[in-house]
């Protein structure tokens, strides 16, 4: 009987544990980012085997800053499989485009008709018209194409035959391109690589993940057992507390000392722009709300910097003759800036 008494007592306690992580979760502020975070790298592990899972964080902090992300990897490597489970687990909507050359732009962003029934005209709206957009081989498509991807990248609207329509929160475009195959494509141009928030590499699987791939693909397809772990209101939440996220004076002087460092080295014709430091800040804040801080580091700068910052660099001839690439020279600029010590920072994100 006492047994049985000790045993309803620390029942009893574990309930008022579990209620309060509950509540926790489910208060004002949307819900903690560390269960948030564990359930869903958990349901994208069900399915995509990744050899650095710090993508599936720099993605998230992508679609919560209201970025979009380039990737750039060969064929066959899982592109499309993450992005679909990625939007299935989030509970977002999901479309895809083949870009060709005969590829318009009416294509993408839609087209008013004449409905003969009604006889009037009506917009029938494109598959950009979505949360998550997969721009699969975005430059085999003709730059005027290509283009008419800008005002939905930067603004998040569509405007056709003079009527501006809103593209809903959250908006993610996943766009690839091939490095090895560059024939009869358009590269992209300068211009439009700076408005990626990041540019992404998944690279080959390991012996064991590739192993571990065959395996779960033989006979089954677990994408089709993927459910949300969140909802859009949750990414808002999320896109807030991101605002909140604090970078401490030295913190901020040492991101400037990085972007401005790439603007007057050697090799270097073109560093990054203003737009280009924007993004490396939000990118920064929304890792660090990610990894439980409210409050940015050094740590997460120098891991941000290749993805966010080595795709914006124009380079000189010299540094291809050199077989230098842009990853190569932001890594020699990181290393370069000298890293600010005794930094005093802050509590972490979930504390209240």
């Amino acid at each position: 009987m006492v047994k049985t008494k000790n045993m309803l007592s620390k029942i009893a306690g574990y309930l008022r544990i579990i209620r309060k992580g509950v509540e926790r979760c489910l208060q004002e502020e949307g819900f903690s980012v560390e269960a948030f975070k564990t359930l869903f790298f958990q349901s994208i592990r069900n399915v995509v085997v990744l050899p650095d899972e710090s993508i599936l964080e720099k993605m998230l902090a992508a679609l919560i800053c209201g970025g979009h992300i380039l990737l750039h990897d060969v064929p066959g490597v899982g592109k499309t499989l993450l992005a679909r489970t990625f939007s299935r687990a989030l509970g977002l909507s999901f479309s895809r485009i083949q870009f060709t050359p005969d590829l318009l732009p009416s294509d993408v962003t839609g087209i008013n008709y004449f409905n003969q029934k009604t006889r009037e005209f009506e917009f029938r709206p494109g598959p950009v018209f979505t949360n998550v957009l997969l721009a699969d081989e975005i430059n085999r498509a003709t730059p005027r194409t290509q283009s008419s991807l800008l005002e939905c990248m930067q603004e998040a609207t569509v405007t056709v035959d003079g009527e501006t329509r809103k593209i809903a929160f959250p908006f993610l475009v996943l766009a690839t391109e091939n490095p090895l195959e560059m024939e009869g494509t358009f590269p992209l141009p300068e211009a439009q690589l700076d408005r990626f928030f990041m540019c992404l590499n998944l690279g080959y699987p390991g012996f064991e993940e590739e192993k571990t791939i065959v395996r779960r693909f033989l006979n089954d397809d677990p994408l089709a057992d993927v459910k949300p772990v969140a909802t859009v209101a949750d990414l808002v939440t999320l896109k807030k507390m991101t605002a909140e996220v604090k970078f401490s004076e030295p913190v901020l002087n040492y991101m400037l000392a990085i972007v401005r460092e790439t603007r007057k080295m050697d090799g270097v014709r073109l560093g990054v722009s203003p737009r280009g430091t924007l993004y490396f800040a939000r990118a920064a804040q929304a890792l660090a709300l990610l990894r439980g801080r409210n409050y940015v580091i050094p740590d997460d700068l120098q891991e941000l910097a290749v993805p966010v910052l080595a795709h914006r660099l124009l380079l000189e001839i010299s540094a291809s003759l050199q077989d230098l690439t842009r990853a190569e020279l932001i890594k020699q600029v990181v290393g370069s800036v000298e890293v600010p010590l005794d930094v005093e920072y802050g509590m972490k994100a979930d504390e209240p």
